[in-house]
């Protein structure tokens, strides 16, 4: 039988909670081993070493955002190009539906507001923010009278919030695995917070539903696997630009 390894992996920021999901997932998923890799400003560099004595024959890595950023479109694909085995590198959380459940939680918790600001983090180059968070809007659209999306790196702006929002009182729930400076400062200062009208709520966290949408990501790319399909992911880490030294015996990007 193929031994098997779970990496979870995101930014040092959200440590806290990518480390409260490996936790479940050593209990529950069906593989031999769960751990974790974070980076910071640097992900290529950040993660080789901790990639490098990864067990197992066949990996599966889980980026925790809630959508691809470059550093999970280029950075980490390069760092997992040096674990052994297969390696299938899977979607981010956000595009699971299961999601969506997570998201209905923090709003519910944070106010009954019938309006709702979904807001991510986003990027002019790609929709990968854009599509994942009109999924949720979509899904929730039953449940509220209004439901609109946000982005801190692309239009609708964030700052342009109180423009988009209709009602008069609404609930913002920041698309994002936890807490971060995107959370703490930047979201709450071009929401104007202060000003009232918006409830916030917390990211996305450690909320089980989470846990389940790792686990769910896991099990499609398992069966892909079994199937010798090759995934979006998995083509990510095999085309990624090679590692090599910097001739000070240190790792670099090609």
């Amino acid at each position: 039988m193929t031994r098997e390894t779970l990496v979870l992996v995101g930014r040092e920021a959200i440590a806290p909670a990518i480390n409260r999901h490996a936790d479940r997932l050593r209990g529950r998923s069906a593989v031999d081993a769960v751990t974790t890799a974070t980076y910071g400003a640097e992900p290529t560099p950040d993660l080789l070493d901790q990639l490098r004595p990864m067990p197992g024959e066949r990996s599966y890595v889980v980026p925790m955002c809630f959508a691809h950023t470059r550093a999970t479109l280029t950075d980490v694909p390069r760092a997992l190009g040096r674990l052994p085995g297969d390696v299938r590198y899977c979607d981010p959380i956000g595009e699971s539906p299961i999601v969506t459940r997570a998201i209905r939680t923090k709003a519910r918790a944070a106010g009954d507001a019938d309006a709702l600001l979904l807001v991510a983090l986003g990027n002019s180059a790609d929709d990968y923010a854009r599509e994942a968070a009109t999924f949720h809007a979509d899904r929730l659209r039953d449940e509220f009278a209004e439901v609109r999306t946000a982005y801190l790196l692309q239009d609708p702006a964030v700052e342009c919030a109180r423009y988009l929002v209709e009602s008069d009182r609404a609930v913002v729930c920041p698309l994002f695995v936890g807490d971060c400076e995107a959370t703490t400062r930047r979201i709450p200062e071009g929401l104007e917070l202060e000003r009232g009208g918006f409830d916030y709520a917390d990211p996305l966290g450690d909320d089980g539903a989470v846990t389940e949408a790792v686990r769910a990501t896991v099990e499609r790319e398992r069966v892909l696997a079994a199937s010798g399909t090759r995934s979006p992911g998995t083509d990510l880490v095999a085309d990624a630009a090679p590692v090599a030294t910097d001739g000070r015996g240190e790792e670099r990007s090609r």
